[in-house]
């Protein structure tokens, strides 16, 4: 065939092959973009794949493989990709890749927790995950550390974050009473912030260590001498003034509370105190008032001995004089001597002074001297009831009219206060006092004069000189109305001459004239004759509304 086609070719040339040109299609264009976006995805991906950590979780509650994030301040820093039990079948394992960008943050300091809504008390956090779900969180924690891919999750968020600044302190403290983790630190009723936790101590005995984190600035506020106390619950009262219901706030009611005081400025040079460092360790006292109470440096150590009921006596109770607080309660305790057998109340207290004293109106060096002679006058320790309601009792320092005379002693450190039975049993006492004397009076012997006493004056009564007094006595009555009638009558006629009589003096007077001894003598005359007429007119009307006067007088 080829041979023909060349033969025809008259001049035996061959013919040259035309090649043809394909045009460009936009329709290359879709999968060449595919290919881009997919080439830049995987290097993205490879660029953004960071390493796969574990974390140990006790439940995988709310996490979903493939879609749960790890999150830090809203920002994505991984996804869990899958999510196993563990070999012994008690937690749960859960694999997170992270980004590379998150490398650097995987130490050993850093923590995760599951973001869930949580009920904490009065506090509700994690709301945002009802809609969105549950994300891990992450907390990087302090720089430095050790490079690790394996973590221990938190199963509840920690109190502090690494990036949060502030302290954290120490309280110490025999009970924690409605205390738990996340209850709120308050400082004039401004939440400043929380208790992170407590540790119980070994075998149970000891105080307890709770952990408290206060925000800045807050953390500066706090002194060497700043004093904690419990606001748990509510506190309810019954004094003086009535009823007292005291509550901190909502969440202090339901998660318990701790509040603490401004600096104390209560020294001899009226300086602050040194600022307290990082995990100092405080006390944490029951109420504000215990708390209070322990600002107080100067202390004097009383005892009294009592042998009345001490019912409603407790330790922390308050040690007054007229009323007001001057120390408090230390210790009440029943001693039994042995060898006589007697028993009576031993009550330790404080004498506080600076309650109601400073050191410039009585040193402290001066208080004994002071004591001392009050208990020469009569100064004594007795117990008082408070309430009638509560029971509440309290030591009162009084002074006994006509004490016998007692001295302070010394019990070591302490001086020993004469007591003296008071309150109800002291009331008790006198009544008993009163009661024997009672008991001790004639009341026989009385009874019988009396009822001599009686028949004679009913015999004196009847008798007839009696009644001859008595008839006389009438008469006697009879004969002064008639008097009395008799000067009503003749008293106006009487009066009407002393008037015609003054008129005539007067006239006289006149004819008389000028300024001469007799005159000025029938002048004075005339004003005595004046009040004479006077006092005959007060007698006459007294006599008209009182004629029995004339006997028994005015």
């Amino acid at each position: 065939m080829n041979d023909d086609f060349l033969s025809n070719d008259p001049q035996g040339n061959v013919p040259q092959a035309r090649a043809r040109r394909y045009r460009f299609s936009v329709v290359w264009l879709v999968p060449i973009v595919a290919i881009l976006i997919a080439g830049y995805l995987g290097w993205r991906g490879l660029t953004d794949r960071g390493p796969l950590i574990v974390i140990s979780f006790d439940t995988a509650d709310g996490l979903t493989s493939g879609q749960t994030e790890v999150k830090n301040k809203a920002v994505s820093l991984g996804t869990v990709d899958s999510i196993r039990l563990s070999d012994d079948m008690h937690h749960v394992e859960v694999g997170v890749r992270m980004t590379s960008s998150a490398s650097r943050m995987l130490t050993d300091h850093a923590r995760f927790w599951v973001v869930r809504p949580r009920i904490n008390g009065a506090s509700v956090t994690g709301l945002e995950t009802v809609m969105s779900g549950a994300y891990i969180a992450m907390d990087a924690g302090e720089p430095g550390g050790r490079y690790t891919t394996h973590f221990k999750g938190l199963e509840s968020p920690p109190g502090v974050r690494s990036d949060q600044p502030g302290h954290t302190y120490t309280l110490i403290t025999q009970s924690l009473g409605s205390l738990g983790q996340g209850a709120p630190i308050f400082f004039r009723d401004v939440v400043v912030g929380e208790v992170l936790g407590y540790t119980m101590p070994p075998e149970g005995r000891g105080p307890i260590r709770v952990q408290i984190f206060v925000q800045a600035p807050y953390d500066s506020y706090l002194r060497t001498t700043t004093r904690f106390w419990n606001v748990s619950g509510v506190q309810v009262g019954l004094g003086p003034g009535g009823l007292k219901v005291k509550l901190q706030s909502l969440q202090a009611l339901l998660s318990g509370g701790v509040a603490f005081d401004p600096p104390d400025a209560r020294n001899e040079k009226n300086t602050l105190p040194s600022t307290a460092g990082a995990d100092t360790t405080f006390l944490l006292y029951d109420s504000a008032e215990e708390a209070n109470s322990a600002g107080y440096r100067e202390r004097i150590p009383l005892v009294t001995y009592l042998t009345s009921s001490v019912s409603g006596l407790t330790k922390g109770g308050r040690l007054t004089m007229f009323g007001i607080q001057v120390g408090m309660i230390d210790d009440v305790k029943l001693e039994v001597d042995p060898a006589t057998g007697k028993a009576h109340v031993r009550v330790a207290m404080e004498l506080q002074p600076e309650r109601v004293l400073d050191n410039q109106q009585v040193p402290p060096e001066a208080m004994a001297g002071l004591l001392r002679t009050q208990v020469a006058a009569g100064l004594r320790a007795s117990i008082q009831s408070t309430s009638m309601l509560t029971g509440e009792s309290e030591i009162a320092l009084t002074f006994v009219k006509n004490a016998k005379p007692e001295q302070i002693t010394m019990e070591g450190d302490a001086m020993v206060l004469p007591g003296q039975a008071g309150g109800m049993a002291g009331i008790m006492d006198s009544l008993s006092i009163i009661g024997d004397k009672i008991a001790a009076m004639p009341l026989t012997q009385m009874g019988d004069n009396l009822t001599s006493l009686l028949a004679h004056a009913d015999a004196r009564i009847n008798s007839p000189d009696t009644k001859q007094a008595l008839t006389a006595l009438r008469g006697s009555l009879q004969n002064l109305q008639v008097i009395s009638r008799d000067a009503r009558t003749e008293m106006p006629q009487l009066l009407t001459g002393m008037d015609r009589t003054l008129k005539n003096a007067n006239s006289v007077l006149s004819s008389y004239g000028g300024d001469t001894d007799f005159q000025r003598n029938l002048q004075q005359m005339m004003q005595q004759l004046n009040d004479a007429a006077r006092s005959l007119r007060f007698l006459s009307d007294f006599l008209t509304h009182h004629p029995s006067a004339l006997i028994t007088g005015r």
